[in-house]
């Protein structure tokens, strides 16, 4: 897991909707627990700044870090996808969103840029050039952002003979490689590492691994995958865990992050 990838989740367990900015040194003391350097720790907050997802705020000779509005809608954004989407799609209404689009060869560039937006969008690749995700998904600002809403048409469709949903999910999806990741997950954490100095680690990583695998899932519809599907077992154990921790580690927190008030 990248320090960017753990920043991001100690941002949304203890900044997010608090309108306040943490001290880097006391982050830096956190992310010791993780065995995150101190020079990593510096220039991931460095190079947060420069992206526009932190602001700097200082307070006599000390630094501060708080959230910006592009960070508060990406933070928003994994909080839904934790505790709103949830790990299996069962409302699955039959329709797909499908994304066609056609670049020359001179701008490959914007086409790998549109694949990897459509790719964390939750979409798969049926065939050259026409990606598809299941349910209705919105991909106007993907597509402007990255100024090729003349290079691609959207539309929602539903399957028909001889397609089978199945079919479409297996060829746009290697469910077997998300399966893993699933598994992957459980065999870590149904005996949480004890290896870790205290919960407040474990909560980090915890909720930095579910993260990675919910953003890389594209919610799959319940209907379309195995009976024993391992996101269903290993979502329960999520919240199982982050539960305990929300509990064992807050303290933990309050008493290593120094804040102020912006």
């Amino acid at each position: 897991m990248t320090p960017q990838s753990l920043m991001l989740n100690f941002l949304g367990l203890y900044v997010l909707g608090r309108d306040i900015a943490v001290y880097s040194g006391s982050v830096i003391d956190v992310f010791g627990r993780v065995d995150v350097s101190e020079e990593a720790v510096r220039s991931t907050l460095t190079r947060m700044a420069s992206r526009g997802l932190l602001a700097k705020h200082r307070n006599g000779r000390k630094v501060y870090f708080g959230l910006t509005p592009r960070a508060t809608d990406v933070l928003q954004d994994g909080e839904r996808r934790i505790w709103q989407r949830g790990a299996v799609n069962r409302d699955w209404d039959g329709t797909w969103t499908l994304v066609g689009f056609s670049l020359p060869e001179g701008r490959r560039g914007e086409r790998h840029d549109l694949r990897s937006q459509l790719q964390w969008a939750g979409f798969g690749p049926v065939q050259n050039g026409l990606w598809i995700a299941p349910g209705a998904h919105d991909v106007t600002s993907v597509v402007a952002d990255l100024g090729l809403t003349e290079h691609v048409t959207v539309f929602t469709a539903q399957h028909a003979k001889p397609t089978e949903a199945v079919d479409l999910a297996s060829r746009a999806f290697d469910t077997a490689a998300i399966a893993a990741r699933y598994e992957e997950f459980l065999e870590k954490w149904r005996k949480p590492d004890e290896s870790l100095p205290d919960d407040l680690a474990r909560q980090l990583v915890l909720h930095g691994d579910w993260l990675d695998l919910v953003r890389q899932d594209p919610h799959l519809p319940a209907e379309l995958l195995a009976r024993d599907w391992p996101a269903i077992e290993a979502e329960k154990l999520f919240q199982r865990l982050a539960t305990r921790y929300a509990q064992t580690a807050t303290p933990l927190a309050a008493a290593a992050i120094e804040s102020i008030e912006v």
